[in-house]
């Protein structure tokens, strides 16, 4: 048994499929089928029940990957402390990202992490805070751009405070308030509205302003991207609350100043207890992009 056979194992796992995990360890379908087919050989037991159609681990082959998983994060650890005692960093950095954040440019960040640190390599997903703070904690990922309702801080991971502001109300260009300055909640009850999908971080903290005053309101269109809000709204067909930077204002839309709107607050969050030395790294290049 060797450390590749644990990472075609662990792949097809993630993947449930031979040749996307395949792809993936960038080797051909035979190669890796072969080498799991060689390490179920040597421990007498099948991992994978395969049909046509679908790849899914056996019970035997859901024990095994959780000890998989386990040596390969314990080598992979091992390597980067290493080389991090020598005072170079390598290793994979896994970030997730709201598809809203507006305190840092990720691009930029990314260049500069690359460029400070060039052995490394980053994976990059996209996900709500939720699931991403759940990540963190279940070290599926390393470091979390978040953004949560005023009042709600992430628990049992670190946490740095990035920018905090105050939701702006999204309206297209013809709307009957576009001229005004400035708006209140009130002004928007009878509204129809798109907004992220009920349940989410980024939908929470309007669901929770609007509810403290006692006003319900129609979300007629739920969306999982602010670009899909923003186009909904320049149709004409809703209005949104979005964080500034993310509200562009352009001839079909505007973006009013909402005077009691909700404030926004985002985050980095990372593991608490032992944090990798890429976690700690990357965590670095956001303290020098955030400070002035």
């Amino acid at each position: 048994m060797d450390l590749q056979q644990l990472r075609y194992v662990v792949a097809v796992a993630d993947t449930e499929s031979f040749t996307r995990a395949a792809a993936k360890c960038f080797v051909t379908q035979s190669a890796l089928s072969h080498q799991i087919a060689a390490l179920e050989r040597e421990i007498g037991q099948r991992l994978f029940a395969r049909t046509s159609r679908s790849v899914r681990l056996t019970e035997a082959g859901t024990a095994f990957v959780t000890h998989a998983r386990e040596a390969l994060i314990a080598v992979n650890s091992a390597t980067e402390e290493a080389a991090a005692a020598a005072g170079e960093v390598r290793g994979t950095l896994r970030l997730g990202v709201i598809p809203t954040v507006t305190a840092v440019d990720v691009p930029h960040l990314l260049r500069a992490f690359h460029d400070a640190h060039p052995h490394t390599r980053v994976e990059l997903r996209v996900g709500n805070s939720d699931a991403l703070v759940a990540a963190v904690r279940s070290s599926e990922i390393d470091v979390a751009l978040l953004g949560l309702r005023e009042g709600v801080v992430p628990a049992s991971v670190a946490v740095r405070q990035l920018a905090r502001g105050r939701l702006l109300a999204v309206l297209p260009g013809s709307h009957r308030l576009a001229s005004r300055r400035r708006v209140s909640l009130a002004d928007l009850a009878d509204e129809t509205f798109a907004d992220f999908p009920a349940g989410t971080s980024g939908r929470a903290q309007s669901d929770a302003a609007f509810e403290s005053l006692g006003i319900s309101r129609d979300v007629a269109y739920e969306a999982d991207s602010a670009d899909l809000i923003l186009s909904l709204v320049s149709a004409g067909l809703a209005i949104a609350l979005l964080p500034p930077g993310i509200a562009r204002e352009t001839g079909a839309v505007v973006a009013l100043r909402l005077v009691d709107g909700p404030v926004r607050v985002e985050y980095a969050a990372w593991d608490q207890l032992a944090p990798r030395s890429v976690t700690r790294a990357f965590v670095a290049v956001i303290e020098a992009a955030i400070t002035p």
